[in-house]
């Protein structure tokens, strides 16, 4: 009973109380059936409710909102329907996915009433409706999707979902307004074989990718070389540039033999069989020279 109907039953009944202690009983009669009809006839609604009311067994309106009379006896509230966004948890356990791997899926659907008429009399009871065709669905949809498509295309999933309940629970005037998975669990062996092959697709990724920089440092050293080919003062160059770099360091010492030097300045390697012809030793004896940093 709402408040304003429990307003006017309690003052018809105070009044009629009233006359019957102060006065003659029969005036109070009136206020106690004023008091009954009132009790079956005002109705007050919700904003998010819907009365649907059947006159003779007939359908004969739906209220909503605010107050509102019916007729006692030849009227009868068969259903409250409550229209707001409603969700419904559901799940399918060891569902067969299309390659044959068990999965157990957990999904979400937001729904509501837009037509109280036809969720009060198309179907007995439409919530629990609702969650079996919601079950069913998923199992079909489990049933027609690949492993890895149902993993990684989840927006997908819930679209296909979404479509087929709302295709279902259309008649029975109920919206679907999302669906949502919220988990797919697979066996664990099966999470173990799909983490070794993760693993080992990044192993061959990588070993790919490593492959391929060998293969452009090997071309770039294929054109070093055609080019010191060409031009061997570019090659000492080079060397002589590699030698500084090395001494670069503090304290470094680099003890490099003399051939190496005189290979590295060809016009004073010409010279150095002139300068051996006076009284130097001959033969092929190697000369160090120091070079500090």
């Amino acid at each position: 009973m709402n408040p304003i109907t429990a307003f006017l039953v309690a003052a018809c009944l105070l009044v009629g109380t009233g006359l019957a202690y102060w006065s003659a009983p029969y005036w109070a009669m009136p206020f106690l059936v004023l008091a009954i009809l009132a009790a079956l006839s005002v109705k007050m609604g919700n904003t998010w409710e819907r009365y649907v009311i059947l006159r003779l067994g007939k359908l004969h309106c739906v209220r909503g909102a605010g107050l509102f009379l019916i007729i006692p006896v030849v009227d009868n509230v068969i259903s409250v329907i409550d229209v707001r966004i409603q969700t419904t948890a559901f799940n399918a356990e060891e569902a067969l996915t299309r390659d044959t791997v068990p999965v157990n899926v957990d999904a979400i659907i937001f729904w509501n009433v837009h037509e109280a008429e036809k969720a009060a009399l198309a179907i007995t009871n439409y919530r629990e409706a609702i969650d079996r065709v919601a079950q069913t669905s998923l199992r079909e949809m489990i049933g027609a999707s690949m492993l890895a498509s149902l993993l990684s295309d989840r927006k997908v999933a819930d679209e296909l979902l979404k479509e087929t309940i709302a295709r279902k629970t259309a008649p029975w005037g109920v919206s679907v307004g999302s669906v949502e998975i919220r988990d797919v669990a697979i066996p664990v062996a099966l999470q173990d074989a799909m983490s070794r092959q993760a693993q080992a697709e990044r192993e061959k990724q990588a070993r790919v990718i490593l492959g391929s920089a060998e293969a452009a440092i090997a071309g770039k050293f294929v054109e070093a070389a055609n080019t010191y080919a060409g031009h061997p003062a570019a090659l000492q160059l080079r060397a002589m540039n590699i030698i500084y770099e090395t001494t670069k360091e503090r304290g470094a010492t680099i003890l490099i033999p003399s051939a190496m030097v005189d290979s590295l300045n060809p016009a004073a390697g010409t010279h150095v069989p002139a300068a051996n012809t006076d009284n130097s030793e001959s033969g092929p004896e190697v000369a160090w020279s120091k070079a500090a940093a």
